[in-house]
C-alpha cells in the first residue's frame, strides 16, 4: 500500500486533521472543566481571538463541539460551545496525554491534575484490556492491518 493511501485510511492521520493543533486539545481540556463560552476559553488559555475562533469552528465542523445560542440579560445573542458525544469520547485521549506527560515530562512538583472516580474519589488510570477484561501491558500490544471494507 502506498503511503498516501495508508495515511488516508489511517485513523490517527484522520484524527489529527481535526485534533492536531495544540490549542485544539487545550480547548477540549477547558471544555471538560466546564468552560463553554468564547470569553471563558480566551481568558483561561490566553489564546489569540482569531486562533480560538478558527479552532472552535473546526471542532464544530467535525462534530466535536455543538454551537448553541444563549443570551444574558440585557445583552446580545452569543454562542457557547458544548461537547457532543464525539467530544466526550475524547476524554480518554486527554487522560492518555496527561498520563504520558506525568510519566515522561514530569515536573519536580508532581502532577498538576489527578483523575478520580466521581462517586468514590478513587484514582483511575487508563490501561489496555482484552475483550474479556484481562489487563495487558502496553508492551504486549501490537497493531495489525485491517482489511478494507469493500
Amino acid at each position: 500500500m502506498d503511503p498516501a493511501e495508508f495515511n488516508a485510511r489511517c485513523s490517527i492521520a484522520r484524527s489529527l486533521e481535526v485534533l492536531g493543533e495544540k490549542w485544539t486539545l487545550l480547548i477540549l481540556r477547558e471544555a471538560f472543566r466546564g468552560r463553554s463560552r468564547f470569553s471563558e476559553f480566551r481568558d483561561s488559555l490566553g489564546v489569540a481571538r482569531d486562533i480560538l475562533a478558527n479552532r472552535l469552528a473546526t471542532l464544530v465542523e467535525y462534530g466535536v463541539l455543538e454551537k448553541r445560542a444563549y443570551r444574558d440579560e440585557n445583552a446580545r445573542e452569543r454562542f457557547e460551545y458544548v461537547l457532543t458525544p464525539a467530544g466526550r469520547d475524547l476524554r480518554v485521549v486527554l487522560v492518555a496525554l496527561t498520563e504520558w506527560g506525568d510519566r515522561h515530562r514530569a515536573l519536580p512538583t508532581g502532577p498538576s491534575v489527578a483523575y478520580v472516580e466521581e462517586s468514590s474519589g478513587e484514582p483511575v488510570h487508563l490501561e489496555f484490556v482484552t475483550t474479556g477484561g484481562r489487563p495487558v501491558e502496553s508492551t504486549g500490544v501490537t497493531s495489525v492491518f485491517a482489511e478494507p471494507v469493500p
